[in-house]
C-alpha cells in the first residue's frame, strides 16, 4: 500500500501516518483536514508529505478516517462512494456501532475495516504525533467478516507490523466495554479536575499541593473536548448505565465513611488490590 490517505491529521492519524512511513518508505502520505493549520503543520513535521481532496481518494491504496465520531458516521458513506475497488478503509473512532451502522448497506461495505486502537495520550493535533504509540497496544476490530478477505489480510498485516494485538469483537460489546474502560476515565478526570479547580478559586494555593497521584489521576482532563463530547453522545445509553454502577460505589463507600466503618474501608480497598493482578496480566 503506496498511496495513503489520512482523513484527521492528528495523534492517532499522524501516528499511523508516521508508522507506516517508517515501514515503508516507498509510502506517500496524504492529508485531508478541515483545519488547513494542521495540515501545514504535518507537513513541516513530515507528518504527512502533501494535502489531498475528497476527489483525490479515487487513487488510494488504503485511507484512515481519524475524526470525531459524530462526522465519521457522515463522512464515511462518502468516502465509500468515491474510492476505487481496492481501496481499504479504516476508521479508528473510539465508538464502533454507529459508524458500522451507518454503511451497513453500502455496496462498498466490503472495503471498509472497523478498528479502534487502544493507544492515544491526552494530547492532540499533528505535534501530537509519534513514531511507535501502536506498540503492545491493543486494536478491536469489529465486523471483520463483512470486509473482503484480501483488503482483511492486508490490514493485518499493517497492524502486526505496527507491534498491534489484535482482538475481535462485535460492535455493540465494544461499545458496551469501552463504556467502561476508557469513557468512564475519561469523566471521572474531568469531573476530579472539575472540582479541583472550583475549590482552587478559594484556595490559591491548592495546586501546590498537588502530587503525582493528582497529575495522573487528572491527566485525562486535558482530552479535547472536540473529540470526547461526541464519544459520549454517540455511546450514551452505556455511559449513564457505568456511570450509575460509579456512583453507587462513591455513594457506599461515603456512606461507610460516615459510619465510620473503615474496617469496611479497608476490605473494598484490598478487594480492589486485585487489578494489580489483571493490568499485570495484560500488559
Amino acid at each position: 500500500m503506496d498511496k495513503i490517505y489520512i482523513i484527521g491529521v492528528g495523534l492517532i492519524g499522524g501516528s499511523m501516518a508516521m508508522d507506516i512511513q517508517s515501514l515503508n518508505p516507498k509510502a506517500k502520505v496524504y492529508g485531508i483536514d478541515t483545519n488547513d493549520a494542521h495540515l501545514d503543520q504535518a507537513i513541516d513535521l513530515n507528518v504527512i508529505q502533501e494535502k489531498a481532496t475528497y476527489e483525490d481518494l479515487i487513487h488510494a491504496d488504503l485511507v484512515i478516517l481519524s475524526i470525531p465520531v459524530d462526522t465519521a458516521v457522515k463522512v464515511l458513506p462518502k468516502i465509500l462512494d468515491v474510492i476505487s475497488d481496492t481501496t481499504l478503509v479504516v476508521d479508528v473512532g473510539s465508538t464502533k456501532l454507529p459508524v458500522c451502522q451507518s454503511v451497513e448497506s453500502h455496496p462498498r461495505r466490503r472495503n471498509f475495516l472497523a478498528t479502534h486502537p487502544i493507544a492515544g495520550t491526552e494530547f492532540s493535533g499533528p505535534k501530537a504525533a509519534m513514531t511507535g504509540l501502536f506498540q503492545k497496544k491493543t486494536n478491536i476490530i469489529c465486523e471483520v467478516e463483512k470486509t473482503t478477505f484480501k483488503l482483511q489480510e492486508k490490514a493485518l498485516k499493517l497492524f502486526s507490523d505496527m507491534g498491534m494485538r489484535i482482538r475481535y469483537m462485535n460492535p455493540e460489546a465494544h461499545d458496551k466495554h469501552i463504556a467502561y474502560v476508557s469513557h468512564l476515565s475519561h469523566i471521572s478526570s474531568f469531573m476530579l479536575g472539575k472540582t479541583v479547580i472550583e475549590k482552587e478559586k478559594n484556595e490559591r494555593d491548592i495546586f501546590d499541593m498537588a502530587g503525582s497521584g493528582f497529575e495522573s489521576t487528572v491527566r485525562l482532563a486535558k482530552s479535547s473536548p472536540d473529540m470526547w463530547t461526541p464519544i459520549f453522545k454517540q455511546n450514551r445509553a452505556n455511559v449513564i448505565e457505568t456511570l450509575e454502577e460509579y456512583i453507587n460505589n462513591l455513594k457506599g463507600f461515603k456512606a461507610l465513611m460516615e459510619a465510620d466503618d473503615f474496617d469496611e474501608i479497608y476490605n473494598e480497598m484490598k478487594n480492589t488490590n486485585h487489578i494489580k493482578d489483571i493490568l499485570n496480566g495484560i500488559a
